[in-house]
């Protein structure tokens, strides 16, 4: 029955179809009907998260090549086709967004009264947007299936939003990944040109000179360093943060921020191994200024959500450097960190999002004492302050260490720096969790005392679960992530 199951189910069009079935189901249900339609997105994105592992059972870990290849007959004339497919790399990250998705809709469950239907909607877009990019293997798609996870985002913040300065907020973020993500349609349309198809594990193999390897890598850094963000094009992220409600906070730290490191490992690194060798001490240089420069500004912060929101552009360029390190610890490590970003600073902004509803204010300075009040929100804050410090035992120190053990192999004033930049990471974790829980209650500021309920607790389970179990037993991980990874390396002939 089981192996029925999978040979029914292994082309992961379930994954791809709930989302979208989910999404259309609620237009047709009336506004005053606002119960309804929340289950019916919840129920779609629960199935779409049982979904997602299925592959897991029958995937092969010993082959790096793409498994469940399906494609679809678009533009046979023009040989246009849309190719999709998993591998090691991309496993975790569909799996990833699916358990996002269904905690983001219970986030929002009371808050989001106004337009339900619509914020329903935009969620299940969304997530049916992310899990095929992560799906893709078609150049076509590698441009249109990023450039439009940003719409939902947009809308999000710009309808749901808590400030005035929201929709501000939501054209900067849309028009930065926009205005990126030209040269890197420039650069595609380009490749289909030279190579005569859409089919990316075909342009994998073809050969580019080392001028247009040049030109098509700085065309795909442009789109894909604002996703990570790399600093300076990491402006967005911060304001994006405060604006968005928690819900919207939660899936901007935990997936679109990893579209940019999944394109450099999918396409940037693998089809442009010269340039990419060229470019390594620019890159080096930039994620290190960067970790060093936002670590400091997280410091200076006063805004809660700024304050996660810098520390995760600090996590995000520690990543980077991992992926160019040219080994397979430092490629490796990178993703683990991208997969423990999902879950560490989203348990952070549930833990704002949970004072702000109470409180109405996410500035530091009004904070205090919480530990005698909300003593079951300062124990998870405390976990996730853990993890975000990079403690052993949890996702995040899992990652970052071999990150470090990579960079240091290929230059070590560089592993240096950002290993400072851990340091700082744990100065401004335990600054923050030291201002907010410890101390002396503020009553001038803060007249509502109510510790976390049942629901949120039961949200903020899963979480802490994840971090301990990449923490402590990790091994799934590199098992199905090894040989892809290996092939990378030697395919962007850094061996």
């Amino acid at each position: 029955m089981l192996e029925h199951f999978c040979e029914c189910y292994s082309d992961l069009s379930g994954p791809i179809l709930c989302p979208v079935l989910g999404s259309i189901t609620p237009l047709f249900i009336p506004n005053s009907r606002i119960r309804p339609i929340r289950l019916i997105g919840l129920c779609a994105s629960i199935i779409t998260f049982f979904y997602s592992p299925v592959p897991r059972i029958q995937f092969d870990p010993s082959t790096a090549k793409s498994q469940f290849v399906e494609s679809l007959r678009w533009l046979p004339y023009e040989n246009i086709n849309f190719f999709f497919g998993i591998d090691g790399i991309s496993l975790f990250f569909v799996i990833l967004t699916t358990f996002l998705i269904p905690i983001c809709i219970l986030v929002g469950w009371s808050g989001m009264r106004s337009y339900g239907k619509e914020y329903i909607t935009a969620s299940l877009i969304r997530e049916f947007l992310m899990i095929a990019v992560f799906r893709m293997l078609d150049l076509l798609l590698f441009y249109v299936l990023p450039e439009s996870v940003p719409i939902p985002m947009f809308i999000i913040i710009g309808v749901w939003g808590s400030r005035q300065r929201k929709i501000k907020a939501a054209y900067k973020f849309f028009l930065y990944t926009l205005l990126g993500s030209v040269f890197m349609l420039l650069g595609i349309i380009f490749i289909i040109f030279q190579t005569g198809t859409t089919d990316l594990q075909i342009s994998l193999t073809t050969e580019f000179s080392e001028r247009r390897q040049i030109f098509l890598w700085i065309a795909s850094f442009a789109s894909f360093a604002v996703k990570v963000p790399m600093v300076p094009v990491h402006i967005w992220l911060p304001e994006a943060h405060v604006e968005a409600p928690t819900a919207g906070s939660v899936i901007l730290a935990g997936i679109p921020s990893k579209l940019g490191t999944h394109g450099f490992l999918r396409f940037s690194i693998p089809m442009f191994p010269e340039a990419t060798l060229c470019s390594t001490p620019f890159i080096y240089t930039s994620s290190a200024i960067a970790i060093i420069y936002t670590s400091l500004t997280t410091l200076r912060q006063i805004d809660l959500k700024k304050i996660i929101a810098y520390s995760s552009v600090a996590h995000m360029n520690l990543v980077t450097i991992g992926m160019f390190s040219p080994n397979i610890q430092g490629i490796g490590g990178s993703i683990l960190p991208m997969l423990s970003h999902g879950l560490v600073p989203s348990a952070l902004f549930l833990c704002v999002g949970v004072l702000y509803d109470r409180h109405k204010t996410r500035l530091v300075r009004y904070y205090g004492g919480l530990v005698s009040t909300m003593p079951n929100l300062s124990t998870i804050f405390f976990s996730s302050t853990l993890a975000n410090m990079s403690s052993p035992g949890t996702s995040s120190f899992i990652g970052e260490f071999p990150i470090l053990v990579g960079a240091f192999q290929r230059n070590s004033l560089v592993a240096t720096l950002a290993a400072l930049g851990m340091i700082l990471g744990a100065a401004y974790s335990l600054w923050l969790y030291n201002r907010v829980v410890s101390g002396n209650l503020k009553p001038d500021f803060l007249h509502k005392f109510s510790d976390s309920n049942g629901r949120e607790v039961s949200i903020f389970i899963p979480f802490i679960v994840g971090v301990v179990r990449m923490g402590v037993h990790p091994k799934v991980f590199p098992d199905c992530m090894h040989t892809s990874v290996s092939n990378l390396v030697q395919h962007g002939k850094f061996h």
